[in-house]
């Protein structure tokens, strides 16, 4: 392509082959053809006729399986300029390769045949592809939450240091957001079904007249369609195109995803920031044009960029589907063109990033143990005063020494920018009657994570592994984090 026109950086930059496979041309025409086929395959089998003889013949149906796949693009994009209409220019373009079958191609159908089928169809294995690359971050995030379980750091909330939990468990509540999209995902998936065969507005009028009114053979036209397209069913009833509602409920799934993803890249941002952890840096990236010793946290960034994008391309389908006029309008066609697609592949391009920073995130225990050791001696003090009453003192003169040498110390630490001398403080007053040694007993940091390992355990094993074990054949996940 050249270099004086745009391309989309979701197809130049982010989104996978895969992915950027399945909104091809080639995924959409090779599907409208298939389902041209369904239809006068079931149309055959039901034995439409006209005067006693077969309306439709099996020499016919192999002449259009013979070309599904070599689509002559030329041939209708040339028709298309005179006709401005895409369904009637392929009709004409694949009856120029199949002369025995043009008469029989789209048979009592109406646009949204090809067109509602194809962008299900489509959804439904730009799902698939979803969901596996979700279950990978799942599977990805699990093992990193093992590894970290025991590893105690200080918690925020508020961005304020808070009771100290593990680097774990807090991979944990990234990992609990992508588990509920999961669920999401697949109750979607779960339900999502064919538009079938419904004619211009959704009564099958067409269909009536094709077979004389016989509404036993007609109930079984969208089952064998759906059968042939590999899905279940058809939704049960529509006007000439399926709920745009299915569209919102799909673009909402992406949307959720895009949002567990963000928060996590927030997070890692943060604490990269704090120098804990640290995304993926190649030996020969750079990290800034003017700053060369800079390592900023770009894939995270790129993360929350396209998040940002995808959470609001939702409100696309949603705006679409409350706006069309009883059994049709045209006024979402453009707008689906572009919002579901670029919903998949920005989403595509999430997830591909999310695996990346996971897979290669750099954790510095050192880091994080000096961070936690230069406020834990404030969250102690309540064990300290305790064992200072053990040896005699009085709580409540205690606990007003405590609060004073507090300030005191945070003063250091704020003020003067100085380390922590709060132990110091406490030994050195006579009131507590300890000694550095003992005080120090209690700034061990697994006394101040509460049940942080036993919970990512229990999580791991009971709500994880299950899910990742039963994704492991299909998806080649490895599912080994038994615990």
């Amino acid at each position: 392509m050249g270099t004086d026109r745009y391309i989309s950086p979701l197809s130049e930059r982010y989104a996978s082959k895969e992915m950027q496979y399945i909104f091809s041309q080639d995924m959409k025409f090779t599907t409208w053809r298939k389902l041209w086929v369904a239809l006068a395959e079931t149309e055959m089998e039901l034995g439409l006729s006209e005067n006693g003889k077969p309306v439709i013949t099996q020499e016919q149906i192999d002449e259009l399986k013979a070309h599904i796949d070599d689509i002559n693009y030329d041939v209708a994009k040339a028709r298309e300029k005179e006709v401005r209409h895409d369904v009637m220019s392929h009709v004409y373009a694949y009856g120029q390769q199949c002369p025995k079958a043009a008469g029989i191609i789209h048979l009592g159908a109406t646009s949204c045949y090809v067109g509602d089928n194809t962008d299900i169809i489509i959804m439904r294995e730009a799902l698939k592809l979803v969901h596996k690359k979700l279950v990978c971050v799942i599977d990805e995030l699990a093992r990193f939450a093992k590894e970290y379980k025991d590893l105690p750091t200080i918690a925020f909330t508020h961005f304020q240091p808070a009771q100290p939990t593990t680097v774990g468990k807090r991979a944990t509540l990234w990992l609990n957001e992508f588990m509920l999209d999961l669920e999401d995902l697949e109750y979607v998936q779960s339900t999502l079904k064919l538009l079938g065969s419904k004619g211009t507005t959704g009564t099958q009028a067409s269909f009536l007249e094709l077979f004389d009114g016989d509404n036993e053979t007609i109930d079984k036209i969208d089952p064998m369609i759906a059968k042939k397209m590999g899905f279940e069913e058809c939704y049960p009833v529509s006007g000439q195109t399926y709920s745009r509602k299915v569209d919102t409920r799909v673009a909402n799934v992406l949307a959720g995803i895009a949002a567990s993803a963000h928060k996590m890249s927030n997070d890692i941002r943060l604490l990269q920031h704090l120098k804990q952890v640290e995304e993926p840096f190649e030996k020969s990236q750079i990290g800034s044009s003017a700053m060369a010793y800079k390592r900023n946290p770009m894939r995270s960034e790129r993360i929350a960029s396209l998040a940002d994008y995808v959470m609001v391309d939702a409100l696309n389908p949603a705006i679409v589907s409350s706006t069309q006029w009883f059994e049709r309008t045209l006024d979402d066609s453009a707008n689906k063109r572009l919002s579901i697609p670029e919903g998949f592949l920005a989403t595509d391009g999430i997830l591909d990033l999310c695996l990346n920073v996971v897979d290669g995130l750099v954790v510095y225990p050192k880091v994080i143990y000096k961070q936690f050791m230069s406020e834990i001696p404030f969250m102690a003090t309540e064990n300290i005063m305790m064992d200072a009453v053990k040896n005699g003192g009085n709580r409540q003169e205690l606990h007003e020494k405590i609060r004073t040498l507090s300030m005191e110390a945070g003063k250091t630490v704020k003020v003067e920018g100085k380390e922590n001398n709060l132990v110091e403080l406490i030994a050195a007053d006579p009131s507590f009657n300890l000694t550095k040694e003992e005080i120090e007993k209690n700034l061990k940091p697994e006394l101040y994570v509460g049940r942080a390992p036993y919970q990512v355990e229990v999580y791991l094993r009971d709500v994880v592994h299950p899910v990742l074990e039963k994704n492991r054949a299909e998806l080649g996940v490895t599912a080994d984090i038994t615990v």
